[in-house]
């Protein structure tokens, strides 16, 4: 924000300007791991993420693509861009302070397996182009396999205790990097084929196994980074209870699965391909290149400051903010989880920064999605018996749906406000010229 208040001060009117704008609503704010490149590994990530952004826009839009084949190409995108991007140690402070050169030089040595699997994954496209049925799992365990696994594994350790500055590279990522490709594309080689009914049997290749499980590493790591240890605590337990079943007692256990049997079906749309990764692929993606354009464009800090004018200067300020721009939102989007990753960017770190203290944004942010659902645009799917009116019917028709929601989210942001010491809000108040105040 532009402007910022002291807590202890009495009167926020005296020596305030007559019109403040809120300004900075739209930066992003840069995680502790996130690497901030300059010169050409700032354009070159910047042409990655806007040749990713292409692909989901073109494979949505223009020539769509088979959903496996579409929703694996998904992930390894993201597992680029991520490892890219994020650390997986803290940063050092200084040239002086940055790992030996040794584990440098070891991480480009893991670059040769990593290639290596990668290699076999063309040859094994070119033995299937040829008529072949299936491939040798000898190549599919010696040659692709245990490569693939030992180099993630040795890559995501090396990651670890491996540190530079914020702004350099690290090639034990590059190393990940390919990996996720050749992960990736064995998946797609073989989901093409016959062998894909195979998932889930005693009939699965033993490359596919190999491939989910280095995937599956890949993810649980790339999730550590970026979301913490959380939810990788989670997924490990459930994985381990998998492999568990037969040791548990009472109704705990069930007879369990092989390890090709399991990961066979893990990289399927019963797994990791699953519905989470549908609407990633395809409503999520969209509204966070969404989300980006309006960062980009600023747009966000108008939406607030018009949001300010409207509903900052009552009780509870910062909250009926974020709920008068979840309606302004909603007008676009039409739907709740793209009004949450469209504007909760932006309401978010507004209440954070300027709301009461000792009230966490976080309850106040359910408050504002059905004013968001109220206010959808006419192409939203309506009900059945609205489908026989004209377009230009549907509007009216909502409009009373709009005031309840409205009316009681504004109501339960004051009354949580009036229960918890609550500050004015600074950039609210100092909208007020002095002669009003007094």
């Amino acid at each position: 924000m532009s402007h910022k208040s002291d807590p202890n001060s009495g009167d926020l009117s005296d020596e305030q300007p007559d019109v403040v704008v809120v300004e900075g609503v739209d930066e992003e704010v840069v995680e502790n791991n996130r690497r901030l490149f300059n010169g050409w590994q700032f354009w070159l990530f910047a042409a990655m993420a806007v040749a990713y952004s292409s692909f989901h826009l073109i494979s949505l839009n223009i020539f769509p693509m088979e959903t496996w084949s579409y929703r694996i190409v998904h992930i390894a995108g993201a597992l680029i861009l991520g490892y890219g991007l994020y650390a997986g140690s803290n940063f050092a402070k200084s040239e002086h302070e940055e790992s030996p050169v040794a584990l440098k030089w070891i991480s480009y040595a893991l670059l040769l397996p990593a290639l290596y699997s990668l290699l076999q994954v063309f040859m094994m496209q070119q033995t299937l182009a040829g008529g072949a049925m299936r491939i040798d799992p000898t190549i599919e365990s010696w040659h692709y396999g245990y490569p693939l696994m030992l180099t993630t594994a040795a890559a995501i350790v090396l990651s670890w205790v491996y540190r530079q500055v914020r702004h350099r590279f690290n090639p034990a990522d590059l190393v990940l990097m390919v990996c996720a490709l050749a992960s990736a594309g064995y998946l797609l080689v073989a989901f093409n084929t016959n062998m894909r009914m195979s998932t889930g049997t005693s009939f699965a290749p033993v490359g596919i196994s190999w491939a989910a499980v280095a995937g599956s590493l890949l993810i649980l790591e790339l999730t550590r980074r970026v979301a913490g240890l959380a939810l990788v605590v989670i997924s490990v337990v459930f994985l381990l209870y998998v492999f568990a079943g037969p040791y548990l007692p009472g109704f705990l256990g069930y007879p369990g699965l092989s390890i090709n049997r399991f990961f066979s079906q893990v990289y399927t749309d019963t797994g990791i391909l699953g519905p989470t990764t549908a609407v990633s692929s395809t409503y999520i993606i969209l509204f966070i290149i969404f989300a980006a354009f309006l960062q980009a464009s600023k747009v966000g800090d108008y939406f607030v400051n018009f949001a300010f004018a409207a509903a900052g200067r009552a009780r509870g300020g910062p909250a009926k903010v974020s709920i008068f721009a979840s309606g302004l939102m909603g007008m676009i989007n039409g739907t709740s989880a793209g009004n949450v990753v469209s504007t909760g960017s932006l309401t978010i770190p507004l209440m954070k920064k300027l709301a009461t203290q000792g009230v966490a944004p976080g309850p106040l942010k359910p408050l504002r999605l059905p004013v968001g659902r109220s206010c959808r645009p006419s192409w939203v799917p309506v009900p059945l018996s609205w489908r026989k009116l004209p377009v230009s019917r549907i509007p009216r028709l909502r409009l009373p749906r709009l005031f309840p929601p409205f009316f009681t989210s504004c109501r339960s942001t004051a009354w949580s406000t009036l229960k918890r010491p609550a500050k004015a809000c600074a950039a609210c108040a100092k909208t007020r010229s002095p002669s009003s105040a007094s």
